[in-house]
């Protein structure tokens, strides 16, 4: 009870504890042929330019500053029921804090998509949890870790690109 006191009175949250992180989908061949994985390849075809890249195969962000088109961060996500489609998007808004439509304390949302009725945003819940969306409700929410959420908050603004591929 005091470590969570005591975290709180820092303002931090814990890492999230109720998922695991995806595992990497991607594979290149290694040495003698056979396969290793590689989760932090940018997709290839991802756009140009700055940008922030979602796979939905991968369940990963990569964050592209444009300038070589080297990313200058990624990590994983968990995506909500509704997936949003594949092509260009644009940040459409963002909000401090909020409850996400799965009845969950979410900061840092960043929406920029609307798919099968919901929004499709990027947020960290407030406690730093990852819950398992909740079976027959339709959320679009992307949930981040808290500080990878702190990282697409800080280099976003509305109007970037978030590009979707599989």
């Amino acid at each position: 009870m005091v470590a969570v006191l005591a975290m709180q009175a820092e303002g931090s949250t814990p890492e999230p504890t109720a998922r695991k992180e995806p595992r990497a989908k991607a594979s290149t061949p290694g040495p003698g042929g056979e396969k290793r994985e590689t989760p932090h390849l940018l997709p290839k075809e991802s756009g140009e330019g700055k940008r922030v890249v979602y796979s939905l195969g991968r369940d990963r962000v990569w964050l592209v500053g444009g300038s070589g088109d080297k990313p200058f961060d990624t990590f994983a996500v968990w995506p909500g029921s509704v997936r949003p489609g594949v092509g260009e998007h644009k940040v459409t808004g963002l909000r401090d804090a909020t409850v996400g439509s799965d009845g969950i304390p979410v900061v840092r949302v960043v929406y920029f998509s609307r798919a099968g009725g919901s929004a499709a945003a990027f947020s960290a819940a407030r406690d730093g949890a990852s819950p398992e969306p909740v079976p027959g409700k339709k959320t679009g929410a992307i949930r981040l870790r808290t500080d990878d959420s702190k990282s697409l908050w800080g280099f976003v603004k509305v109007g970037t690109d978030v590009v979707v591929v599989r």
